[in-house]
């Protein structure tokens, strides 16, 4: 399927715009324009929100840092790399010994802070504009959508946060305080249910072909019913999962055939994506920053750095012929899919495959910093596994949704449908897609397991990470440490 890369595109105007405040815009073109009549064409409207997505591509948001505190905090994954490297302190994520002035935890709250500006800005103007309405509603939909997904991020980490809900007055006293303020936990998930109901409301089922890849309803439903899956202060949750992953069951999606396939070029926006990262790896490449060089093989014979490497614990909970097994984790020595023999010399005995982009038989144009592959966020895997364990909990068939993925990955039947076994087919199904260390959390298991595995997690402090302390000082400290730290 042919990807669409116009949702990476931004306009020097727009730029401009973002990196001003408003008088500073209105000086661009005082005695002419107001940003309104600016922005007043579905061009410059859309590149408003294009501005949004283009956020996902950076550094800050989804690759080193965001790995470190999603990834290599888990069983799923060791820091990698060689023994040295501390990766700035991704050897901390590794053995949960981090504090406050970890940098990973800054670099990932500034990152969704910037998305949330981003996002705040297109909201504030959108409704405004002189275009048509039903674009109009479709872009205050998607940037409704990918503000959720910051702060769902932010609240996964952090738990209670700083809500920025427009483009604060830096002039009213009151907005600065809410932006140096946290929020409760339970405030944070209600506006990011609002956003998403709201976004589900008015974004299309799909798109054609030029506007491939945008947020869908699919997409807002999706990320609602995961949301709602983390929302453990509503005693409800277990029947909205339910019924919001029923509806997406109704959207058309499907697994793919061959599981490998969906981490491949070919398998991009295919009928089990929902949402994706959209890369693009032609000259001017704008892909993912960093993202896959940082988890390449290292060593003689390696092509990247080596962090966010699959455990041997993970390794072992897949079943005999679990085919994700293969499709997952890069082994030393053995052959790719596209035949290159992963040398007896890199440094680590295994390497993360969902992150593999290959020089030969996918698009690259030698810039390994910004590859042309996209990251998968939301599956319709994901959807069948919410649906089965949202059954478990109220009622209903849990056995169909799960038996589908298994079967994919050629299995059996499930012996036994419970909530362990589908919190196990989370892990195997989903590993390295950023899930695991939350999952064992919402789930009221990461001190045992964890634990187990080697890491000192102290339960009622690693649960959530902690407030950066440079977010602490720059607050004057009226941003509240979360307990432990």
């Amino acid at each position: 399927m042919k990807k669409n890369k116009n949702t990476v595109l931004i306009s020097l105007m727009l730029l401009a715009f973002l990196s001003c405040n408003d008088n500073d815009f209105l000086d661009v073109n005082p005695s002419t324009e107001t940003p309104e009549q600016a922005l007043s064409s579905p061009t410059a409207a859309t590149e408003l929100v294009n501005a949004v997505y283009n956020k996902f591509l950076n550094w800050n948001e989804s690759s080193f840092a965001w790995n470190g505190v999603s990834s290599i905090t888990s069983d799923d994954a060791d820091k990698g790399s060689d023994p040295g490297d501390t990766g700035g302190d991704k050897d901390l994520m590794d053995a949960l010994s981090f504090s406050p002035t970890s940098l990973s935890f800054n670099e990932v709250w500034e990152a969704n802070y910037q998305g949330i500006a981003r996002a705040n800005q297109a909201l504030k103007f959108l409704p405004d504009l002189a275009i048509d309405e039903t674009l109009k509603k479709r872009l205050i939909g998607e940037s409704k959508f990918l503000r959720a997904m910051f702060y769902f991020r932010l609240g996964q980490m952090f738990g209670g946060v700083p809500l920025i809900k427009s483009v604060p007055n830096i002039q009213n006293q009151d907005d600065i305080n809410a932006a140096n303020t946290r929020a409760t936990r339970k405030e944070v998930y209600e506006f990011i249910i609002a956003d998403l109901t709201e976004a589900a409301a008015n974004l299309p089922t799909q798109y054609g072909s030029a506007d491939l890849g945008r947020a869908t309803k699919g997409a807002a439903l999706t990320l609602l019913a995961k949301v709602n899956m983390y929302n453990l202060e509503d005693p409800d949750r277990w029947q909205k999962v339910k019924d919001l992953t029923t509806q997406v069951m109704g959207l058309g999606y499907d697994l793919t055939a061959n599981y490998e396939d969906i981490w491949k070029e070919i398998g991009e926006n295919n009928i089990e994506s929902i949402f994706e990262i959209q890369a693009r790896g032609e000259t001017p490449n704008k892909g993912v920053e960093g993202y896959f060089v940082s988890q390449g093989a290292r060593g003689a014979g390696g092509w990247g750095w080596g962090f966010n490497t699959p455990t041997q614990d993970l390794a072992d909970a897949y079943e005999a012929n679990d085919t994700r097994r293969d499709a997952t984790i890069i082994f030393r020595g053995e052959t790719l899919w596209d035949g290159l023999l992963v040398a007896n010399t890199v440094s680590n005995p295994m390497y993360n495959q969902k992150a593999y982009v290959s020089k030969t038989a996918e698009t690259f144009n030698g810039n390994d910093w910004e590859s042309n592959k996209n990251i998968r966020i939301l599956r319709y895997a994901e959807v069948l596994l919410m649906n089965a364990e949202a059954a478990i909990e109220v009622g209903g068939d849990a056995a169909t949704p799960l038996n589908r993925v298994r079967n994919r990955a050629g299995l059996s039947n499930a012996a036994v449908v419970d909530k362990t076994a589908v919190w196990k087919e989370r892990r195997v199904e989903l590993a390295f897609e950023h899930d695991r260390y939350f999952d064992l959390v919402r789930q009221g298991r990461a001190g045992a397991v964890l634990r187990a595995h080697g890491k000192n997690f102290i339960d009622g402090k690693h649960e959530l990470f902690p407030i950066p302390q440079a977010q602490i000082d720059l607050s004057g400290g009226l941003l509240i440490q979360n307990p432990g730290y």
